[in-house]
């Protein structure tokens, strides 16, 4: 590109930005007054006891609930819920205690409707003993009779394979499955409850080390037998201390016993209300506070000032190592590089645990280290590359939608994705702009960078097994390590392919040309694992399909193998007649089906299905009422920052349903735009990767042809997994598809996506995109030689 053309699309990308952070600011300006409970006290004399529901402590009215706070004649302050509703749990540092539930121990017995059974412990697993038999637990696997129990036959194929997983695997690396009772069959990990529907009750697996807990599904009636006394193991109640943290609900209020008064701190999920006129029950008085864009909590104070004290000693040495010889601005503009670098990473860091610990930061504070990392890696690139020109923008339509979604709510919790999402924005900012600072002068060697991409595909098969021991669907330890396996899977298929494209014999030894060939193919099916059994969804699956089609597309078409490329265009075609067909194909043939029956059965006709069809009726109420022009008629400038009214109640609509939520509010005019921003995204990705391959084959150097024959192929699978994202967003937003579990690139609250996949993403092909224009500047300087 021409350096007019380079400008242009800088401009374009500029004024795109500042239109979508002017809208952010308008937003932050019309967001709704908003009153919170900072502090709710509550009186009571010894041996008095007050029931009070979770609204009355600061909860949205929604959760519903009612706990009981009670003092003995000691003084002690104790809580316990009336077991309708969500559990009671009390956490103490590292241990959680939660009402409805208890530790199993050798000697317990326990009474779920007509079924009685005695617990002995051996070792990590129980024994439970009664007359209809002897089971053995550990935490994954049931066994009767010292052996599994036959497979479930309404059991899905997820379940399935988790239960043949934790067969033959050892009990580390089983995939933690609950014990289940309730239904009339003893099966899988099922024990039978005649007249109970299941899961009346529970035993599963402790996160905090507690062992096996047992735990009474909310309203059914559990007997405890322990220590000669029994007593019905709902609304137990747990002792209140010092330090203590009360989770009601979806809110935790941390708990400060003084006398006769209990002081309550809310946070995470508080409701927020218009004004302060509000009326509460007799030895209840609340301690308001207004909610406000530029707060920041007093705990920030010594983290931001040690993140200013880096930056600037970052800064400092990176103008020093430039050396003497380099010339003052050219050192002036390395510093800055680093300290910009370094403020933003740490300031998204310190965001980021501000809003994990429940005390974060105000939306306008959030939004302006965004726009920061927005507008530094707009100004940055000596020439900005039309991938990023087409990425910042489309970061900011999902920091507007989410700060516009949260804004309106009628509680706290809905501005945490805007939190997050800013702060892993500023943080994956940062980070890439150090990786790129500390990138070697020299070419690495090629030993070298395989050696990193093994290293890299080690940590994320690591963390795969660490999703499947200690982890669920939504990941471990808050993290997604399926994204930063994807990152991996697509790095070192690339490097893969870039040698397979060569033409000659791959370098290294024996192993590590095994070393290549396993390690992807063990990662892939380590995936496929992973959908398969812990997630309860198909579309990890098609996502995959995509991406392994796509990369023999691009291996086709890259050597020339023509048949090849339109046998895969042949299948791609078949797989949209394919899903075409479906629609026509009856309920009664699908019923039948053991793969995601159920999915398809609501995905065709969701009105049959009220509480399962719920997220499709409501997306598509949301973009009928959104119409072209949204639901307010103004593309949604009038409605900004004010209440989201339908979008709240779809299920997931920060994630999978964000797009129903965009259409609702800016209508579907807007969604054709963001549609053709998100298809020029991806077409810039796919003309660098071009360029790549081109620069490769003209290249003499044959480390140079390789690094640039692998970056094709790492953009080419990027750009079909962004592909995928969107395809399957759409379709399930728009109900083509049935109902896929999978963030829309950019506009869900996808942290991990974003800090994992998306920001990576975009720092290899601003890397690539530099490269491209330096070696075709040494080409221009090189041909006008004499």
């Amino acid at each position: 590109m021409s350096a007019g053309a380079h400008r242009l699309v800088r401009a374009g990308a500029a004024i795109a930005l500042a239109a979508l952070c002017g809208l952010q600011s308008l937003a932050l300006l019309r967001a709704p007054d908003a009153w919170m409970p900072a502090q709710v006290d509550v009186v009571l004399a010894r041996g008095a006891a007050l029931d009070l529901d979770h609204a009355t402590l600061g909860a949205p009215a929604a959760d519903g609930g009612r706990l009981q706070l009670r003092r003995d004649a000691a003084g002690t302050w104790w809580a316990a819920d009336d077991g309708t509703g969500a559990p009671l749990v009390v956490q103490d540092g590292d241990r959680r205690r939660r009402s409805g539930s208890v530790a199993l121990a050798s000697g317990q017995g326990f009474q779920v409707g007509s079924l009685r059974l005695r617990v002995e412990r051996s070792g990590g697993a129980v024994e439970l003993t009664g007359d209809g038999g002897r089971w053995r637990y550990d935490g994954a696997l049931l066994r009767k009779g010292g052996a599994p129990q036959a497979t479930c036959p309404d059991a899905r194929l997820s379940a399935r394979l988790a239960g043949l997983w934790n067969r033959v695997v050892p009990t580390a690396l089983a995939a933690g499955r609950p014990l289940v009772f309730g239904g009339n069959l003893d099966c899988g990990n099922s024990i039978a409850v005649p007249g109970l529907p299941a899961p009346a009750a529970t035993i599963a697996r402790s996160r905090d080390g507690a062992g096996l807990v047992l735990t009474a599904a909310p309203g059914v009636p559990l007997l405890l037998e322990q220590d000669g006394d029994a007593a019905l193991l709902a609304g137990r109640a747990l002792p209140l201390a010092a330090g203590t943290t009360l989770v009601a609900g979806r809110t935790r209020l941390a708990a400060t016993p003084n006398g006769d008064e209990l002081h309550l701190r809310p946070a995470g999920h508080v409701a927020l209300y218009p004004d302060t006129a509000r009326r509460l029950p007799p030895g209840v008085t609340w301690t308001w506070t207004r909610r406000t864009a530029w707060h920041v909590p007093p705990q920030a104070g010594i983290p931001l000032l040690a993140v200013g004290g880096l930056a600037l000693t970052g800064m400092l040495t990176a103008a020093f190592l430039a050396g003497a010889r380099t010339p003052a601005r050219a050192r002036l503009r390395a510093g800055a590089r680093a300290g910009i670098a370094l403020l933003l990473a740490g300031s998204g860091a310190v965001l980021f645990w501000l809003q994990r610990t429940g005390v974060p930061a105000g939306a306008g504070i959030s939004a302006a280290a965004a726009a920061a990392a927005l507008g530094w890696a707009l100004l940055a690139p000596r020439r900005l590359s039309p991938v990023l020109a087409a990425a910042l923008p489309l970061l900011g339509l999902g920091l507007l939608a989410q700060l516009d979604l949260g804004l309106g709510a009628p509680d706290t919790a809905w501005l945490r994705h805007f939190h997050k999402t800013a702060a892993l924005l500023a943080l994956g900012a940062g980070a890439v702009t150090l990786a790129q600072l500390a990138r070697p002068t020299r070419l690495p060697s090629q030993a070298r960078i395989e050696g990193a991409l093994l290293v890299l595909t080690g940590v994320a098969l690591a963390a795969l097994l660490l999703q499947v021991a200690c982890g669920d669907e939504t990941g471990v330890f808050d993290l997604q390590p399926v994204e930063f396996a994807k990152l991996a899977l697509a790095a070192l298929s690339a490097h893969c392919l870039a040698l397979a494209c060569a033409g000659g014999p791959a370098p290294g030894g024996a192993w590590r040309r095994a070393l290549r060939l396993t390690a992807p193919a063990l990662l892939f099916l380590l995936l496929l694992g992973v959908a398969l059994v812990q997630v309860d969804d198909y579309s990890p699956l098609v996502l995959l399909a995509l991406w392994a089609g796509t990369m023999l597309l691009a291996q086709a078409l890259a050597t020339r193998r023509h048949g090849t490329a339109f046998g895969l265009a042949g299948l791609a075609l078949a797989a949209v007649l394919a899903v075409a067909l479906l629609r026509g194909t009856g309920a009664a043939n699908i019923a039948r089906w053991d793969f995601y029956a159920d999915r398809f059965l609501v995905w065709l006709d969701p009105g049959t299905h009220p509480h399962t069809g719920q997220q499709l009726l409501l997306g598509a109420r949301a973009v009928a009422q959104g119409g072209w022009t949204g639901a307010d008629g103004l593309f949604g400038l009038r409605g900004l920052g004010a209440d989201p009214g339908l979008a709240l109640r779809i299920p997931a609509v920060q994630d999978d349903f964000a797009a129903s939520f965009f259409l609702l509010r800016h209508g579907l005019a807007a969604g054709v735009g963001l549609w053709l921003l998100q298809a020029l995204f991806l077409g810039a990705l796919l003309h660098l990767a071009a360029r790549c391959w081109r620069a490769g084959a003209g290249a003499r150097d044959f480390r140079i042809a390789w690094l640039a024959r692998l970056r094709c192929f790492f953009l080419a699978g990027g750009a079909a997994f962004a592909f995928g994202h969107f395809l399957l967003s759409w379709g399930t937003n728009l109900a083509i598809f049935p109902v896929m579990g999978q963030p829309m690139s950019f506009l869900s609250a996808g942290g991990s996506h974003l800090l994992f996949f998306i920001c990576p993403l975009l720092g290899a092909a601003a890397a690539s995109s530099h490269s491209l224009e330096e070696n075709e500047s040494c080409r221009s300087t090189s041909n006008m030689k004499p």
